[in-house]
């Protein structure tokens, strides 16, 4: 299904109350980049930042659930006061099944977004999922909503605007960015 009806839409973007991402392929765009000492780089795309700034001030919380750590990671996920971060994760739908249970969250009440195979697992179970327009087939066919923008391309603000907008938070988290303040 790669999208679900508004209605439905509405209704599953109203239970959420954490956002989770993964990394690579979706807050970048996949790459691996690394220096002449071999020491690993990562580029995020400051849309992004935005994005899970707009769904914190929302009330939403915001983390990185991904396979791969990194000090870029980790200095980008502090940066953004994301939490949780779930980096180096082998399997996770463990990870991701002991993180709803320890913050006594249902299913429903996460959205993830996710492009590749070892995602399958949370996009199948959360209450929202989206995919960048870049992800995997397999992926695709499974999340509620395949966004427009590749991953690494301010995919990740767009699905954040998406729940906000579904939510009617957008006019809110768009005031400070207006001259109405």
């Amino acid at each position: 299904m790669a999208s679900i009806p508004d209605r439905d839409f509405v209704r599953r973007a109203a239970d959420i109350e954490c956002v989770l991402c993964d990394v690579d392929g979706v807050l970048t765009d996949g790459g691996l980049y690394y220096d002449r000492r071999g020491h690993g780089m990562l580029r995020f795309d400051s849309r992004d930042g935005l994005g899970l700034r707009l769904a914190q001030a929302a009330g939403l919380r915001t983390g990185v659930l991904s396979g791969r750590s990194s000090p870029a990671l980790d200095h980008r996920a502090r940066e953004l006061d994301l939490d949780p971060i779930l980096t180096g994760i082998a399997d996770k739908g463990a990870a991701f099944d002991a993180f709803v249970e320890s913050e006594g969250l249902s299913l429903r009440q996460v959205a993830y977004i996710g492009d590749d195979l070892p995602d399958l697992v949370v996009l199948a179970r959360c209450g929202l999922s989206f995919a960048p327009a870049d992800a995997a087939a397999e992926v695709r066919t499974v999340v509620h909503r395949v966004l427009e923008r590749p991953g690494g391309g301010g995919v990740v603000r767009e699905m954040v605007e998406a729940i906000l907008r579904a939510r009617g938070d957008w006019d809110e988290a768009f005031r400070p960015f207006t001259f109405e303040r």
